[in-house]
């Protein structure tokens, strides 16, 4: 017997830093923190979450990354840059939190991951609608109902 993937609950990243971590998060991202200890930390990110985790020492990622989900992939692009993080002016868009851990940041707009409206409403994010072509491949996949 196999079982159904859902989906995935929350992503553990190590960190060298909490205070740093935390730091980054916050001030690029509008998350709440869910909870901390003396280390580790968790922040929501609607009905999923971070999993911050202290360490001794972090080996930075290579291809290995996490994607994330944003409402607005080139505003965070230009907060970024504005901050003089090293990112590719279009495109994909990959950076590095204060520990290594890569975060490719994709357009909620442009790809089949998608919230209910209950999820997106508590977001403050009701109305966020997908791109033409990522609604044609969740079609194509029955994850749409139409």
């Amino acid at each position: 017997m196999t079982v159904h993937a859902v989906g995935i609950n929350h992503i553990a990243f190590e960190v060298t830093d909490l205070d740093a971590a935390l730091a980054f998060y916050e001030r690029f991202f509008e998350v709440r923190l869910r909870g901390r200890h003396k280390r580790m930390a968790w922040i929501d990110l609607g009905d999923q979450f971070i999993a911050l985790s202290v360490v001794d020492q972090v080996s930075p990622d290579g291809g290995r990354h996490v994607g994330l989900v944003v409402d607005d992939k080139e505003a965070l692009r230009a907060a970024l840059t504005d901050a003089g993080f090293d990112v590719a002016r279009s495109g994909s868009l990959r950076v590095r939190d204060p520990s290594g851990n890569q975060l490719e940041i994709v357009d909620y707009r442009d790809v089949q991951f998608s919230k209910t409206e209950a999820v997106l409403s508590s977001m403050g994010l009701l109305g966020l609608g997908k791109s033409d072509q990522a609604r044609a491949e969740m079609r194509d996949k029955g994850l749409l109902a139409e």
